[in-house]
């Protein structure tokens, strides 16, 4: 007999997540005017958490450097860029499916950060932020003591 668990939350939370889309690409320089539903730039992400730090990746091949900008406000982490149309002489373009123009990413990372010790790199294409967890929130072991 399989049980299945109820959680009251999980629409919510898809809620909130479709809502935070859709407010990122309204407020996402260069989308004004877009059509419900046409494409938006949104580059994929993964997350990761370990007990010391918080770890963000994001693909954004074809990017300059110096065109990515990454900014954090208390525990909300914002990363906007813009990748530029490459115009090229001769011809046409036949087909595209490369994103271009301006993009916003923004995560609430839900744990205090230290924010001195934050460091990004851009490397092959993939932008990395690691973020390390303020030491009032990092697991304490707590010894127990023994009663006499």
């Amino acid at each position: 007999m399989n049980i299945n668990r109820l959680d009251p939350f999980s629409d919510i939370s898809a809620v909130r997540d479709r809502i935070n889309r859709l407010l990122e690409e309204a407020q996402t320089p260069g989308n004004e005017g877009r059509t419900p539903g046409s494409r938006v730039w949104r580059p994929l992400v993964d997350i990761f958490e370990s007990p010391d730090e918080v770890e963000v990746y994001l693909d954004l091949p074809g990017l300059d450097r110096e065109s990515i900008d990454v900014q954090l406000t208390g525990e909300n982490l914002v990363v906007h860029g813009e990748r530029q149309h490459v115009k090229r002489e001769g011809g046409h373009y036949v087909h595209v499916e490369r994103p271009e123009g301006a993009f916003q990413r923004s995560f609430t990372l839900g744990v205090p950060v230290d924010p001195e010790k934050v460091q990004a790199s851009y490397r092959d294409g993939v932008l990395t932020v690691t973020l390390p967890k303020a030491e009032t929130v990092k697991p304490r072991k707590v010894q127990i003591k023994a009663e006499e």
